[in-house]
């Protein structure tokens, strides 16, 4: 994914597909654009994933969006316990 600025990606949240997936709607839903990676193989095959060490899926933002994307999912975790 590239930006206007082309700003690199950079990871925000590392879960289960169906987490991730979450985090990246909670993000859509404010206007930050989200990408999965190792969405495939977690998705088709959790168990494989897993037992390979890919370590879940991935949630990349551009780095632009940093702050504002980890303060959102941190307010997300402390809402939820």
């Amino acid at each position: 994914m590239k930006t206007e600025h082309d700003s690199p990606l950079v990871e925000v949240f590392t879960g289960t597909p169906w987490e991730a997936e979450l985090v990246k709607g909670l993000l859509e839903s404010e206007n930050i654009q989200a990408i999965l990676k190792d969405e495939g193989l977690g998705s088709l095959a959790p168990s494989v994933s897993v037992s390979l060490g890919s370590g879940g899926t991935d949630v990349l933002v551009s780095a632009e969006d940093y702050q504002v994307a980890m303060q959102l999912i941190e307010s997300r975790e402390d809402t939820g316990k």
